[in-house]
């Protein structure tokens, strides 16, 4: 503290230096808005179009771009898409762990499509984590504890 000015000088200094990234983010919010939009139109696509390899898309078992309900390859009913993204990261029974959508993402493409997931943080696993998490707009997010 800068002896004399009193401490409404180190507080304004404060909020002068955090506003700086707030006001550089708000210049560049239709940026973001661009890539985000984009990112979400390719997970789009390779929800509906990619095989990864297997046998089939995503869209084999989630119906309508996952926003209807839809099957397992053995017939067993799965609920849509739409507000799913806001469980995870959430406690899964056949990992017998915490698993994070992105893990989610993998277990369905390796184990139901018996193909190759992409890597984690690779740009084709961030568009299909933006386009599920895109279903869930308006649901409550984290965990769902009961």
């Amino acid at each position: 503290m800068t002896r004399g000015k009193g401490p409404g000088l180190n507080i304004a200094l404060m909020v002068a230096v955090l506003a700086i990234p707030i006001a550089a983010r708000a210049a560049d919010a239709p940026a973001a808005q661009a890539a985000l939009q984009q990112a979400v139109q390719k997970g789009a696509d390779l929800f509906a179009h990619e095989s990864f390899g297997g046998a089939g898309t995503c869209e084999t078992c989630h119906l309508n771009g996952g926003r209807d309900p839809g099957k397992l390859p053995n017939g067993k009913a799965i609920p849509s898409l739409v507000g799913a993204a806001a469980g995870f990261p959430r406690y899964s029974p056949r990992a017998q762990a915490v698993i994070t959508l992105s893990q989610q993402i993998g277990g369905c493409i390796h184990n139901a499509l018996k193909g190759t997931p992409p890597a984690p943080g690779s740009a084709d696993m961030v568009a299909l984590e933006t386009y599920i998490t895109s279903l869930s707009k308006g649901a409550v997010m984290g965990p769902q504890f009961k």
